[in-house]
């Protein structure tokens, strides 16, 4: 499938055509290159920011917008996702990443990104220091958090799905 915006080969402008690759169905084709071009999209993170001591979730709001997100930005070019996780934290919130663990992905057509989920751990809630991206920020339990985030975003799905995994775990405390 040709996306809308990737209609032209990136390496020489000329027009794409869908083309059959055996094993993975109709690929753009580029006839000038001879080569295919797979669709090319953006990689994002987005963190459940955890406080260690607490067990409490951040949310912030960001762009005049009323509604509680997660912390996110995009990963770039040649970063690690896991860099680009302690890398936004740090610049958005001031805080640092003690550790990371890999949640799940889900592609966000709206952006035509992969956005890459994790839990991001910090150890004290009192190192939060947000820069300009955030309008507003606040600390929830794991069941204030669901209650305050944007219904229906992606962010509510990927903080639902991570709170029944912590349900399904029990035992883990603050940490989990």
């Amino acid at each position: 499938m040709i996306l809308k915006g990737q209609e032209h080969c990136p390496a020489c402008g000329g027009k794409l055509v869908e083309k059959e690759l055996p094993g993975e169905g109709l690929i753009p084709w580029c006839p000038a290159c001879g080569q295919y071009r797979f669709p090319a999209y953006s990689v994002a993170v987005s963190m459940i920011t955890v406080c260690e001591t607490t067990g409490r979730v951040l949310l912030i709001k960001q762009y005049g917008r009323d509604a509680y997100i997660l912390v996110a930005g995009y990963v770039n070019r040649g970063e690690s996702v896991e860099h680009a996780v302690a890398r936004e934290i740090r610049e958005e919130t001031g805080m640092t990443v003690t550790r990371a663990r890999f949640n799940r992905t889900s592609f966000f057509e709206p952006s035509n990104t992969l956005m890459c989920n994790f839990t991001a751990y910090i150890r004290d809630e009192s190192e939060l220091k947000t820069n300009e991206e955030i309008d507003a920020c606040a600390w929830f339990t794991p069941e204030e958090a669901r209650e305050k985030i944007k219904p229906g975003s992606l962010a509510e799905r990927f903080l639902a799905a991570w709170a029944e995994e912590r349900q399904a775990a029990p035992g883990e405390g603050p940490q989990a």
